[in-house]
């Protein structure tokens, strides 16, 4: 007797729109945008390639672009920490998933931020660029600095930059140090950052010193 075939579920726009970006993450995880087609994308995600069109009609730069804002969504979220806790250990809780992240998506996440990809854009690097930005706004608003000065601003920048550039050396070092190790060593340099600035600047030196005192 022939087993019967798995009952076939119609899914919603929106959900089946979600089944689609799934699958173009997980690819977009471990390869470069420019070797995964809507061909791979169908196959993963159980589809015809027509319907992947259907749903995403500008072809792979749409669905892309797409992928890219849901995991610069996911990004963002990282530095979205409660505000318990000592700032540094509220540090230390982003930074675990933010290199959480960077472990689970790994070529993808090299190929976004290294850029020279087929499909970057300006649009590709404007969602890029959000992402620093939204991680720095979470960083000032932690620190409570209503009206952030240059120097701080260019302080907190220059340092997201420095995350970037370590979990690229990290991934290419084949995740040495250990992840735990990363994560102090960055807060160690948040904070070295911060004590460097405060020689030049009053607000980050008054900001250095409430954080000596929240231990």
């Amino acid at each position: 007797m022939t087993p019967s075939a798995p009952a076939y579920r119609r899914l919603g726009v929106e959900e089946r729109r979600s089944q689609l970006l799934e699958a173009a993450l997980g690819l977009f995880a471990h390869h470069v945008p420019e070797d995964v087609s809507l061909d791979d994308v169908a196959e993963a995600a159980g589809v015809s390639r027509p319907l992947v069109y259907r749903y995403f009609p500008g072809g792979k730069q749409q669905l892309y672009e797409a992928a890219l804002r849901s995991a610069a969504d996911e990004l963002e979220q990282c530095f979205d920490e409660p505000r318990d806790g000592p700032l540094l250990v509220r540090l230390s809780r982003a930074l675990d998933r933010y290199l959480a992240f960077v472990d689970q998506h790994d070529a993808g996440f090299s190929a976004l931020l290294q850029g020279g990809s087929v499909v970057e854009t300006s649009r590709t690097t404007a969602i890029v660029d959000g992402v620093r930005r939204a991680a720095a706004e979470h960083i000032l608003s932690h620190l409570g600095a209503a009206e952030p000065g240059l120097r701080l601003r260019m302080t907190v920048r220059m340092w997201i930059t420095a995350v970037e550039a370590a979990s690229l050396i990290w991934l290419d070092e084949g995740r040495q140090p250990a992840v735990e190790e990363l994560r102090d060593w960055l807060v160690e340099q948040f904070a070295a950052a911060l004590t460097v600035t405060a020689n030049r600047d009053p607000q980050t030196a008054s900001l250095v010193t409430a954080l000596a005192a929240d231990g």
